[in-house]
């Protein structure tokens, strides 16, 4: 039987999901996929998320401003077998084989010296990738999650987050979704389960301005 939303709320909370886990002592922050696949319109995985593109700016500034550590992900595939059955199953991932100019960066969003980028080839940017070892090696023990989708990679990002001993917190106002219905359904699964949900304002105010 499907609930109200607000009836589902109550109902979550009073079951005990939704506990907050809070803000870590050394945060790192990751921008998941903020590739022109999203932004151009006739990109098969345009998602009208220019919003999301606004917000990430100030935010990526004000921790590279902390000297918070800034990662970037991006998607590339070199080879017929990279991606195995997420390619075959998506598609549109086609947008991100090597040399597709989908699959660089936002002129209005792409690293600066320092910030790391990371490659990866599946929805979750802890798979098959050196990004726990790096954040444990740099001392950290919480992630500011940002980027796109919801529903794909930042969803998996913050589950990964969360097995894998770092506090996931995900930027409700600097990740987005082709859906919107998807985009607030999955906002909500997340923050009752894995990952406590933040603004941007409340992150930059705790970075410092």
């Amino acid at each position: 039987m499907s609930r109200d939303p607000a009836d589902a709320a109550a109902d979550y909370a009073a079951a005990g999901f939704g506990g907050a886990l809070g803000f870590g002592k050394r945060p790192a922050l990751i921008l998941i996929d903020m590739a022109m696949a999203y932004f151009e319109p006739e990109s098969p995985l345009y998602a009208g998320v220019e919003d999301v593109l606004e917000a990430c700016i100030p935010l990526a500034d004000a921790a590279r401003r902390a000297a918070i550590p800034v990662i970037f992900t991006r998607v590339e595939y070199r080879h017929p077998l990279d991606g195995g059955l997420f390619r075959r199953k998506v598609a549109a991932l086609s947008c991100f084989e090597s040399g597709n100019p989908l699959a660089d960066f936002h002129d209005r969003l792409r690293p600066e010296p320092g910030d790391l980028v990371l490659t990866k080839h599946y929805p979750s940017a802890f798979f098959a990738t050196a990004l726990a070892s790096t954040l444990s090696a740099a001392g950290v023990d919480s992630l500011l999650i940002t980027g796109l989708s919801t529903s794909g990679c930042v969803r998996a990002t913050a589950v990964d987050t969360l097995c894998h001993g770092f506090i996931p917190l995900v930027v409700r106002d600097c990740v987005g979704d082709r859906s919107a219905a998807v985009h607030e359904a999955n906002l909500f699964d997340i923050g009752a389960k894995t990952a406590d949900l933040v603004s941007s304002a409340e992150v930059i105010a705790r970075l410092g301005g």
